[in-house]
């Protein structure tokens, strides 16, 4: 499937998930990414840090040549990442709150960034939330430089409060808000 993907668009580097919900054993995890070789291997994956064995997947996929997205959920998954031996090694850290209310999710961002500090080598980052925080935390991204995402595995409505119709709406309202200089 990858490859086929390769063919079409050869010059966008292609990211996989490697989340529990594929396979929840880790050892499995391990066991399918082993198999990633060739142009069937996707150039990086995310790795949810505050999953079992994540720590171990992501010096595996580094070892076999893929790159590596460090997820962080929350404040210990950033101290998670920090036990890697070479922290500075992903090519980016994904930050992804996983609170529920807006004022939640802002507190464990900067608790993150402050532990992220420690890192001797400033990692790309890409923010987004869920839900109630996707909008706020999109707008979040853009203000501090940081990539960012939007899509229904992250909210199903648009800022206004009424249901997307599509992935594509999502994006183009996201694109539209991005484009907007920020009021002063």
């Amino acid at each position: 499937m990858l490859s086929r993907w390769r063919e079409r668009c050869p010059d966008i580097a292609i990211g996989v998930t490697t989340g529990a919900w594929i396979a929840p054993d880790p050892k499995q995890r391990a066991h399918l990414v082993a198999g990633w070789r060739g142009p069937a291997a996707p150039d990086f994956a995310s790795v949810n840090l505050h999953e079992e064995g994540s720590l171990e997947l992501a010096q595996q996929l580094q070892a076999q040549g893929i790159g590596v997205e460090a997820g962080l959920a929350h404040p210990a998954a950033a101290e998670r990442w920090l036990t890697h031996p070479q922290p500075d090694s992903a090519l980016r850290i994904l930050l992804e709150p996983d609170a529920n209310t807006l004022e939640h999710a802002l507190a464990q961002i900067d608790e993150m960034e402050a532990v992220l500090q420690r890192i001797p080598r400033q990692v790309p980052r890409l923010l987004h939330g869920y839900d109630a925080t996707a909008w706020r935390l999109l707008k979040l991204a853009a203000e501090r430089g940081y990539d960012t995402r939007i899509g229904f595995e992250d909210v199903l409505v648009l800022p206004d409060g009424t249901p997307a119709d599509s992935n594509e709406q999502l994006v183009r309202v996201a694109r539209d808000i991005l484009r907007t200089p920020p009021s002063s």
